[in-house]
């Protein structure tokens, strides 16, 4: 089996290549940026070329079985700055995308979507996919729309299809200099003694999730073999929540140094709390999240430290 993963460079990316790999498959890799954190696999074939450039997309759909999507060029807090490069860049070069993989046979398309954003505001905590879809950014509003497209292609032309509703993936090759991931930021600024800076009183819930089982997901989401009637979306997350100031605490347990918070205005582009209800990945995909925060963050704070971050 021949894997393309888009934004393969990246976070999610290095990780899922390497369990890709683990798992037997051929990876090809499209990124305009090579790793910022690791060499490159040497089993792996790379491309350099963007989303948007039409003739690497072709070069890069060419005998692939199932392309995991994962670039994307905007943050939910920045996109609403210029919704109309969310939509060009990222809408757009996935329709793109999807008439290519239509025209070169590829099987499946595995999309990141947002559990963080897709629902708005949450009617009840856990959500379900089920939940109404009231994104408050265009962030949220083009993950939507790409899901939706997604569909359109499934059910125009037979392309199949799985969309990951991710929550907040922490863990090893997460930038600690990054404008989001609550987790990597955290450690990266206490292991370089500055510090903690919390958007509102540290009161907002997140789910927090370890990349080596969002990997074991994307993985489990290749392999399902679903029917006409079958779900196709996903909520893929540790499926509890804790909040800032929790998590906070759960760090201070395993850092081997002083953590200093800041608390700053809140943003409105946070909503309270956003856990999701993992049942339906668990009984369709036989998968499950194994690693438990403290193990995970231990493993990201221990890797923090092979950074020369200062």
């Amino acid at each position: 089996m021949k894997a393309l993963v888009i934004g393969g460079n990246g976070f999610i990316g290095t990780n899922l290549v390497e369990a890709l790999l683990a798992d037997g498959y051929q990876v090809r890799i499209l990124d305009r940026y090579p790793s910022r954190y690791r060499d490159p696999f040497p089993d792996a074939e790379y491309i350099v070329g963007d989303l948007g450039n039409h003739g690497d997309v072709i070069s890069a759909v060419k005998g692939i079985d199932h392309v995991f999507h994962l670039a994307y060029t905007t943050l939910p807090q920045t996109s609403n700055d210029d919704p109309v490069y969310d939509v060009r860049s990222n809408i757009a070069d996935t329709v793109q995308l999807l008439q290519e993989c239509r025209g070169s046979g590829v099987k499946k398309v595995i999309f990141i979507s947002s559990g963080g954003t897709i629902y708005g505001v949450p009617q009840q905590i856990p959500i379900t996919e089920e939940h109404p879809t009231e994104p408050i950014c265009s962030y949220g509003i083009s993950k939507l729309a790409i899901e939706k497209y997604l569909n359109l292609f499934y059910k125009l032309w037979g392309l199949e299809y799985v969309v990951a509703r991710l929550s907040n993936p922490y863990g090893e090759q997460q930038n600690p200099n990054s404008k989001q991931g609550a987790v990597g930021v955290f450690l990266g600024n206490i292991q370089q003694g500055k510090p903690i800076t919390i958007w509102g009183d540290g009161s907002v819930v997140r789910d927090y999730i370890y990349i080596g089982d969002v990997s074991k997901a994307l993985i489990a989401a290749a392999k399902y073999q679903p029917g006409p009637k079958d779900q196709r979306v996903f909520n893929i997350g540790e499926g509890t929540g804790i909040s800032l100031n929790e998590l906070i605490e759960a760090i201070k347990q395993v850092v081997d140094k002083p953590v200093e918070v800041k608390y700053t205005p809140g943003r409105p582009v946070d909503v309270p709390a956003n856990v999701l209800d993992i049942t339906r990945a668990k009984e369709a995909l036989k998968w499950q999240p194994e690693m438990e925060l403290k193990e995970g963050l231990t493993r990201t704070w221990k890797w923090i430290n092979s950074l020369s971050l200062v």
